[in-house]
């Protein structure tokens, strides 16, 4: 199974918002690079949530419960969405400064591609990733 990260405005969907739905379709991705990689997402994947704007940081985890498929509520084909249900909340958030001062993660698409709203996560990375959060130790 795979690893991705998904990013979100808190003022529009927070993981808070994700906990208290449950599940919900993933929507929004228009970047192309991030709509190919939202197209790989399978059914089991894992989900790193992080919230952008000032907060800048992965909160916590979710399941894909349906990889990808068309957003059915858009006259597009091309805008891919998936589903996801809540996981748990990381221990402690997971700041993009964190990442970027680990040199491990310096290649890492989130530090990379700032703009990009999907991110692969490799096993390496999401080790490195929970023991920022106190998660264990990588």
């Amino acid at each position: 199974m795979a690893i991705w990260l998904l990013k979100t405005e808190p003022s529009v969907y927070s993981f808070d918002d994700l906990q208290r739905d449950g599940e919900t379709m993933w929507d929004g991705v228009a970047q192309p690079h991030a709509l190919q990689n939202l197209r790989r997402m399978t059914e089991g994947d894992t989900a790193i949530i992080y919230h952008t704007g000032d907060e800048r940081a992965a909160v916590g985890l979710a399941d894909v419960t349906r990889g990808y498929y068309v957003n059915p509520e858009q006259n597009d084909p091309k805008l891919a969405v998936c589903d996801v249900k809540a996981g748990r909340r990381l221990k402690q958030p997971v700041t993009l400064a964190q990442c970027k001062a680990h040199p491990e993660l310096k290649q890492w698409d989130l530090v990379r591609l700032a703009r990009l709203s999907v991110v692969a996560v490799s096993d390496e990375q999401m080790q490195i990733l929970l023991a920022l959060a106190g998660e264990h130790d990588a």
